[in-house]
């Protein structure tokens, strides 16, 4: 014990714990605050939710409103989140014009993808909604062609047709062909449903589910793939295929039925 006593009395024993406190600090922080990289990220983020608020003011407020809570002229922003931002106007459907018809139509892009991500994190930061997805999201590596097929003929054919060609809807609507469209946007669409399109959140549609519907999409758009059936017609379905048979073939049977029965009354009068 006296020896214990002696030691703490030492002169240096008051330096030595200040140094293990400061020690104990460092490792402290170390292992508790925020990283470098993480602080950068959210500045970068910080600067890009102020841009997009921005550019947001210029191009969409007269719409949507000033804090994105809709207006008369647009629907409400709020929760819609970024993968709808970047379709929309991606796509160029929005900004919309200001005559509108039955449906906003794709049409040329005023902004840059940069801005378009300023506007996306923007409308993020209003409220929760679906992310814009990465590149191995809706990229087609470890697809089932042959599911996407059927899933497209359960859940798409009846708008899009069975090649995603696109058909007419009631009230001047109409569903978009999907031939050359980027599979980023498709995967968005089907996160969203923007316009008259229901969503298929990935409850209903898992992230291979829409990976697998991107595939085959991609398939029967390819300028390789080869009708098995011959002339596709377009790949329309049963109406322009059923017009031409009622045109071509029918026409053709009566012609023939026309022949023979004139053929037929010349040779009695002979």
């Amino acid at each position: 014990m006296k020896k214990l006593s002696a030691r703490r009395r030492h002169p240096l024993a008051a330096v030595v714990v200040l140094l293990l406190a400061l020690a104990a600090t460092g490792v402290l922080y170390t292992a508790l605050a925020p990283t470098g990289k993480a602080q950068a990220d959210d500045t970068a983020q910080s600067l890009a939710i102020d841009e997009g608020k921005k550019l947001y003011a210029v191009g969409c407020a007269s719409c949507h409103g000033t804090g994105g809570q809709g207006t008369s002229d647009g629907p409400s922003l709020v929760g819609v989140g970024a993968a709808a931002v970047d379709f929309q106007v991606g796509t160029g459907r929005m900004p919309a014009a200001t005559s509108q018809g039955a449906q906003v139509p794709r049409k040329k892009v005023i902004y840059t993808q940069a801005q378009i991500d300023q506007l996306a994190a923007y409308i993020a930061s209003l409220g929760a909604g679906p992310n814009i997805p990465t590149k191995e999201q809706y990229g087609t590596e470890g697809a089932d062609i042959a599911e996407g097929g059927q899933l497209f003929r359960t859940n798409c054919a009846q708008c899009h047709n069975f090649t995603g060609k696109g058909g007419a809807l009631t009230n001047g609507k109409y569903a978009p062909t999907l031939e050359g469209v980027d599979p980023k946007h498709i995967y968005e669409a089907m996160q969203t449903g923007p316009q008259n399109m229901p969503s298929f959140p990935d409850t209903t549609l898992s992230e291979q589910n829409k990976k697998d519907i991107i595939a085959y999409l991609e398939a029967v758009n390819s300028s390789k793939t080869e009708n098995p059936g011959g002339l596709e017609l377009g790949g329309l379905g049963p109406v322009s295929e059923g017009l031409f048979g009622w045109i071509f073939g029918l026409g053709g049977l009566i012609a023939v039925a026309v022949w023979v029965a004139a053929r037929t009354a010349k040779a009695k009068k002979s």
